[in-house]
C-alpha cells in the first residue's frame, strides 16, 4: 500500500477529518471512530511505517514517548479505572490498516469488553528451548 492509499496518512495530511486530541513533531493521537469504549483512540506515527517490524528505534521512542501523558488524560477524561494499550503487527493478530498504530482502551469495572487471554505452559525444556533460539535470532 503506497501512503497516498493510507488512511491514517490522508488523516495525518489532513484530506480526512479526525478528532485530533494529541500531535507531537512523530505522533498523532485522535479519537478511533469505531470506539470500544468512549475515548478509544489511536496513536499513529506521522511518517508512514507498515508495523512495529519496519519501525526504526528513534522513532518509535518519538511515538510513545505521549504514552505517558496521554493514558492521564485518558483516565481522566473517561473517569476510566484502567487502560489497555494495543497493537497488532500483522493480518493475523487482526492489523487491518497497515500503518502502525497503537489503540488506547479505556477500561471501567463492568465494561464488558472481555480480553481472550487464553494462557498455557511450556512442555518441559520447551521454554528454555525457544529462549535460546529467541538469543540467537537477537544475535547472541
Amino acid at each position: 500500500m503506497s501512503t497516498t492509499d493510507c488512511v491514517f496518512c490522508k488523516i495525518i495530511g489532513g484530506s480526512i477529518p479526525a478528532l485530533k486530541i494529541l500531535e507531537t513533531a512523530d505522533a498523532l493521537a485522535f479519537l478511533d471512530i469505531n470506539p470500544l469504549a468512549p475515548g478509544h483512540c489511536l496513536l499513529v506515527p506521522k511518517r508512514h511505517v507498515q508495523g512495529i517490524l519496519d519501525v526504526p528505534a528513534d522513532l518509535l521512542a518519538g511515538l510513545t514517548a505521549p504514552f505517558p501523558k496521554l493514558a492521564k488524560a485518558l483516565l481522566q477524561a473517561t473517569q476510566a479505572s484502567g487502560l489497555n494499550i494495543l497493537q497488532n503487527t500483522g493480518e493475523s493478530s487482526g492489523q487491518a490498516v497497515f500503518h502502525l498504530h497503537f489503540h488506547l482502551i479505556p477500561r471501567i469495572d463492568g465494561d464488558k469488553l472481555g480480553y481472550r487471554w487464553n494462557a498455557g505452559a511450556y512442555p518441559s525444556g520447551e521454554g528454555e528451548r525457544l529462549r535460546d533460539r529467541l538469543i540467537d535470532e537477537l544475535g547472541g
